[in-house]
């Protein structure tokens, strides 16, 4: 998709679905809480009086989703699941159906915009002979790696569908996601890594870590609300880590292995079922992908994070690791790099002893 500017008419009301909790929650109280704010209406099935805020009481797969969407020119949809522990099947209702239905809702009531967000894990990896930050306008991956990733590739071309209406939409990508003060809910698969007795990395390649903390989604989320941006714009907290700068900061040690071990361990996994992730999760390994931010500079916006400081700022809020183990199988991509890595430690140790 193209990105366009077009000037933002006077009077313009901007609804959020989800906005009775979580990310949606989060945005209506910055959106109220300007002192230019516009009508803000918060749309859920559940409300959530706030100051300023003008609640709808309306569920996504209703079938007058479009009656609720009157009046608005922009409608931010965040009634979407990110969360990669949650049941597949309900989450792909939620995101998908979702998604198509606040796209045509808007499309019907004569919204103008509609601002969704992705991750910029539906993005394919580079290849070897292309240079980092990479640019927004990237190719979608053929195949997804996970479940989650399935959801949003299909949320991607549901948007792609739309703008062919006549609907301009904006489809915001961020990098890992830590959620902070959101919850675990929308943290980054990548997190799960974390707790790992190493941190895996492939042999010749330097893994690197491009974060989005919640707060600079939050400030992005409201530029496109009350802007106007369409196509995609990455989101990322400021610069990248390098893994080793990431062992440094967690007091992990790595381990080192081969693409082929690295593979064929992960294709063992998945296929007793120790992890729900494919092999495929790991392309981020093999090529790192690190995006630049450059649409939403453009239009005003920077982040406040770092992304060294949104990794501190996570692992000082997280519990203790201690009886952890157990979560490998349910947190996605960061499972498949946890577990790989401890069965490479596993394996080398029986190795050791063998050779006593």
């Amino acid at each position: 998709m193209v990105m366009r500017r077009r000037r933002t008419p006077d009077g313009a009301g901007v609804g959020v679905t989800g906005a009775g909790s979580g990310l949606g929650r989060a945005l209506v109280e910055r959106l109220a809480g300007r002192p230019d704010a516009p009508l803000v209406v918060g749309l859920d099935a559940t409300p959530a009086p706030l100051p300023g805020v003008q609640w709808r009481p309306a569920d996504v797969l209703a079938r007058d989703l479009a009656t609720h969407l009157a009046d608005l020119r922009t409608v931010v949809h965040l009634a979407v699941s990110y969360d990669p522990t949650a049941e597949a099947g309900a989450r792909r209702v939620r995101t998908v159906r979702g998604t198509r239905a606040v796209l045509e809702a808007a499309r019907k009531a004569g919204a103008r915009r509609v601002v969704l967000v992705s991750s910029l894990d539906v993005c394919a990896s580079p290849a070897s002979d292309e240079s980092l930050p990479l640019d927004e306008d990237r190719l979608l991956r053929s195949d997804p790696d996970s479940a989650l990733t399935g959801d949003l590739l299909e949320l991607e071309r549901l948007a792609d569908h739309a703008t062919r209406t006549g609907l301009e939409v904006l489809v915001l990508r961020p990098a890992a996601l830590i959620g902070a003060s959101l919850g675990p809910a929308y943290d980054s698969a990548l997190l799960g890594a974390l707790v790992a007795p190493r941190l895996l990395a492939v042999r010749g390649t330097e893994p690197q870590w491009q974060l989005c903390h919640a707060d600079d989604l939050l400030s992005a989320l409201e530029v496109a609300a009350l802007g106007d941006l369409d196509g995609v714009a990455a989101v990322a907290s400021a610069g990248w880590l390098a893994q080793r700068e990431v062992e440094a900061l967690t007091g992990a040690r790595r381990v080192e292995l081969p693409a082929s071990v690295v593979l064929s361990t992960a294709e063992r996994l998945h296929r007793t079922g120790l992890t729900p992730g494919a092999p495929a999760e790991l392309d981020r390994l093999l090529a790192p992908l690190v995006v630049q931010t450059a649409r939403l500079a453009e239009a005003g916006w920077e982040p406040a994070w770092t992304a060294a400081d949104a990794l501190a700022a996570h692992l000082a809020a997280r519990p203790s690791p201690g009886g952890r183990a157990g979560s490998y199988t349910a947190a996605g991509a960061g499972a498949t790099v946890a577990l790989v890595g401890t069965a490479a430690l596993v394996r080398r140790a029986r190795k050791r002893r063998r050779g006593r």
